[in-house]
């Protein structure tokens, strides 16, 4: 009745997971990076969730919640996710995919 806030942490969480929310709207996607100077601390937070995922000590609810807005728990699969979207656009444009690794112009996909 006095407006006494018992769980800090859940509020703490919920303004990243609001944070993050906002990022995805800008941005199309929840990878912040850690690297990020405008968004630090959030990239550290869901850098966070991450680790919190694979050890098995993160909440279900936050999981779903996490899930809810497309987040992606395995930063490989991003990277893989990033490469097989430009093999699509590769071969949309060439008719076949296979990049050359001294094609400067798609070197980084031609090696993956």
């Amino acid at each position: 009745s006095i407006g006494f806030i018992w769980d800090t942490l859940e509020i703490v969480w919920n303004k990243y997971f609001e944070e993050l929310c906002a990022f995805k709207a800008q941005n199309g996607h929840c990878n912040v990076s850690t690297h990020d100077k405008q968004n630090k601390s959030l990239g550290e937070w869901v850098k966070n969730q991450r680790v919190l995922y694979k050890k098995n000590a993160l909440r279900s609810d936050r999981i779903q919640q996490l899930n809810s807005i497309g987040f992606i728990w395995d930063t490989l699969e991003i990277v893989w996710n990033k490469y097989f979207e430009e093999l699509c656009a590769f071969k949309a444009q060439n008719g076949h995919c296979n990049v050359s690794t001294h094609d400067k112009q798609n070197k980084s996909l031609g090696e993956w």
